[in-house]
């Protein structure tokens, strides 16, 4: 090691400065942490309204470009302030410290921790699928277990195996989709546009299956919860966002193309598991199966990235609050080991008491919440500070935002009207996070600011 490389860190990039993640691995991770089960299962409930095949193809289609709108509003954020942990960041910066440490705390405490333990049993019962012998819940706890020990191996290990893992999926499922449209025996449907589908598409189910399919986009913003490891996130947070979104709205309209290709729409109508049974009409009997061991492998993937980019949050935070200091300290090789086994832990108790569903329900307002003040903030930084550097300017301003703002407002009314208490319980949970900031709080940023930061 010479001079200029001591007190170097050996996961960062020696003439940067920075973290190593290159623009494939961020855009891995925001495809791996994007593509989880809901594109699996929500057709079902889609067709029963909507029997229409441009219909459903154009509600994907319009759910990928909100999520998109989000990318070009989060991306400008990012560019200007290039530090990870996602909101807890954008939004001390765009309102108050106060604000971001709100967001902070419901992504550190369980935000990630409960994405992970859902899609862990999920890995549960999709391996069960495949040998039904298997034990749903040894099967999740292990493979979060394996995951976060490959994280606190470090950045570089963890790069390669969000990577490998990352393509695995993406070419498994391209897999699927040929033999979709090779093998099974086309149904009686089009994707043209039909007479009737102006009234599927301003009906009140396709305003209500669009929340349903923007939850299947959540994950679109992952990348900012790591600019702080990412090389020239100025540049490469914007394109990693953006081809990790396209990537998964190209999926995601041609998954649902080959659902609807391959199986009767009376057959998808009300079924949950519609991978499932378009795999049988697509392979025979061991249709499910094969579907099973590739919505196992592309799980892996997905709590890679969660188990990545959550601990993060927590990183941040300790680097700005003095009692939760220990969660900022890092390993040699770049991990924040005790904010790694903290999601693991929590996690691990929300598989154990199989809470996790519950602790999703009530989050999920928050969360949207949390997304729709940070858009809202480009808007509000372009008037009161319009001198403020931008390296990144959002693309379609100033309509971009009020698109994805208008969409969220609706997924929130929708959530309230339908899911009162739950939506209730999850802003009181954020708002409790007052109570931790006002005695421990948080000192001015520039004082805060760790090493590692810009």
């Amino acid at each position: 090691m010479t001079a200029s490389d001591a007190g170097t860190p050996p996961w960062t990039d020696r003439l940067t400065g920075r973290g190593g993640v290159s623009v494939p691995v961020a855009t891995a991770i925001v495809v791996a942490d994007m593509i989880g089960v809901g594109v699996f299962t929500s057709l079902g409930f889609q067709v029963k309204d909507i029997p229409s095949g441009f219909s459903i193809l154009l509600l994907w289609t319009v759910g990928g470009i909100v999520a998109l709108c989000g990318v070009f509003a989060y991306s400008e954020l990012g560019a200007m302030f290039p530090r990870s942990s996602g909101e807890y960041n954008f939004l001390g910066r765009a309102y108050h410290p106060a604000f971001g440490f709100l967001a902070g705390w419901v992504s550190a405490t369980v935000g990630f921790a409960a994405p992970v333990a859902l899609a862990a049993m999920a890995f549960g019962e999709y391996a069960k699928s495949v040998v039904p012998d298997l034990p749903a819940i040894p099967l999740a706890i292990g493979v979060v277990w394996l995951v976060s020990l490959v994280q606190l191996t470090g950045v570089r290990h963890s790069s390669t195996f969000q990577l490998i893992s990352t393509v695995l999926k993406v070419v498994l499922i391209v897999a699927f989709l040929v033999a979709g449209f090779v093998i099974a025996v086309p149904q009686p449907i089009t994707f043209a546009p039909q007479p009737g589908d102006i009234a599927h598409i301003v009906s009140a189910p396709f305003a209500i299956g669009l929340v349903f399919v923007m939850y299947s986009f959540s994950g679109w913003n992952a990348a900012t919860y790591i600019i702080g490891e990412m090389k020239t996130p100025q540049r490469s947070l914007p394109r990693a966002l953006l081809a990790g979104t396209l990537i998964v709205l190209v999926l995601y309209v041609a998954l649902n193309a080959v659902f609807l290709h391959s199986t009767r729409v009376s057959a998808l109508a009300g079924q949950l598991d519609v991978a499932s049974v378009a795999g049988t009409a697509i392979f025979g009997s061991l249709g499910g199966r094969i579907v099973g061991a590739m919505i196992c492998f592309g799980l892996i993937s997905s709590i890679s990235a969660m188990m990545w980019i959550g601990p993060r949050v927590m990183m941040t935070m300790g680097e700005d609050i003095p009692v939760l200091r220990v969660f900022s300290k890092r390993s040699e090789s770049g991990a924040p080991a005790y904010a790694i086994l903290f999601q693991l832990a929590v996690a691990n108790l929300l598989l154990f008491t199989r809470s996790f569903e519950a602790v999703l329900d009530f989050i999920q307002f928050a969360l949207l919440f949390c997304s729709f003040f940070t858009v809202a903030g480009v808007i509000k930084l372009r008037i009161t500070d319009p001198d403020l550097p931008r390296p990144y300017r959002t693309w379609g301003y100033p309509f971009t935002p009020l698109v994805f703002l208008l969409v969220t407002a609706f997924m929130m009314y929708y959530l309230l009207t339908e899911r009162p208490v739950q939506s209730l319980s999850g802003m009181l949970v954020m708002l409790s996070g007052l109570l931790i900031y006002a005695v421990f709080r948080r000192r001015p940023v520039a004082a805060a600011a760790s090493p590692h930061r810009e």
